[in-house]
């Protein structure tokens, strides 16, 4: 069978570039990393007054080297995906430094011929994350032992990775056999291994979710990271690829409370919970004729103690399920896992 993905094997602790990116949604690998590896980020860099900031100190690429960084990470996205020129002068300098280069980015940096010769002039490493094993099949169909849960969500950007770390940690510590499977390039950076999704050609989608999520032992549960939103009007296909080849047993739909249009896309509604809890029922069902609905994350960050408290419990009166914020844990977090693992 083909491998899961390279296990990654990042020169840590980091440098976290963010670039000129104003819009939090399009910087979460760098607010992933600080979350969930904080340890290992001892600074961060801008090119831009107005970038987005993660409240780390601000080094220059020596700075960060001199208290022990030894790559520095693109902890951004815009869209497409891409280099761009203003960044090259703060990459340039991370490689004279003395710092590998790591990306997940669409354009590799291997593609990109002056960091190429910058690198191989300072005998540095280019690490391209988003690069997916060879030899995907596609996908079988077969239903395979162990239990599965996939984050699923209304949009991108909005908390799915977020939902599966902290259902992972949870079953962890509540003793179920779990494992964290991820399927982008912040959570491969976290995990140290994982299965590019979206740098997958679109007839192996499928078939790469099949093998990021192997056979297990039948109280074994795999906690996928989702990927885009099935609604999304450039990255439904990466969802569904994702939906059909995990078979999750259970799903849990992830929303941002106050977001009412896709991110980049204001011309886009949001789709219902209502809505997205069904679609993707009927299309898992293709695959897993006993999928189910376990529950919501509820993202609340923008909200204050009491008002997602509020919004939680009406929501789930609403809905006539279990809503929860997994980052804020609490009753609803608990019923939430309650009902994953026993419906």
């Amino acid at each position: 069978m083909t491998e899961l993905a390279t296990t990654l094997d990042l020169p840590r602790p980091y440098l976290l570039f963010l670039g000129d990116i104003t819009e939090p949604g399009f910087a979460k690998t760098a607010y992933g990393l600080r979350d969930w590896g904080r340890e290992q980020c001892v600074g961060e860099l801008s090119c831009s007054p107005d970038a987005v900031t993660l409240g780390l100190p601000k080094l220059t690429p020596a700075q960060a080297r001199a208290q022990g960084a030894r790559s520095m990470i693109i902890g951004v996205a815009n869209v497409g995906g891409r280099i761009l020129e203003s960044w090259m002068p703060s990459l340039l300098d991370a490689l004279a430094a003395g710092l590998d280069l790591v990306a997940g980015m669409h354009t590799r940096l291997v593609d990109t011929p002056a960091l190429v010769a910058a690198a191989e002039r300072h005998g540095r490493r280019l690490i391209d994350v988003r690069t997916p094993p060879r030899g995907i099949p596609t996908a079988t169909g077969r239903k395979r032992s162990g239990k599965r849960l996939l984050a699923v969500g209304t949009d991108c950007a909005l908390g799915k990775k977020y939902t599966a770390l902290a259902i992972w940690k949870a079953l962890k510590k509540r003793g179920v056999s779990a494992d964290f499977r991820a399927t982008g390039q912040t959570g491969i950076m976290i995990a140290g291994s994982g299965m590019p999704m979206d740098a997958i050609v679109s007839d192996f989608e499928a078939g790469a979710a099949e093998i990021l999520s192997p056979g297990a032992s039948p109280d074994h549960w795999d906690v996928i990271e989702g990927q885009g939103s099935l609604f999304h009007p450039a990255y439904a296909a990466v969802s569904l690829g994702l939906l059909h080849g995990s078979q999750p047993d259970v799903i849990v739909v992830c929303h941002e409370a106050g977001r009412t249009h896709v991110l980049g896309l204001p011309e886009y509604a949001l789709p219902s919970l209502e809505e997205t809890i069904d679609l993707n029922l009927r299309l898992g069902r293709r695959t897993n004729p006993a999928i189910r609905c376990g529950g919501i994350s509820l993202n609340t960050s923008k909200l204050s103690e009491s008002e997602a408290r509020r919004l939680m419990a009406s929501e789930s009166r609403r809905l006539g399920m279990p809503v929860a914020d997994p980052i804020r844990g609490g009753e609803e977090f608990e019923r939430l896992l309650d009902a994953c693992l026993h419906g």
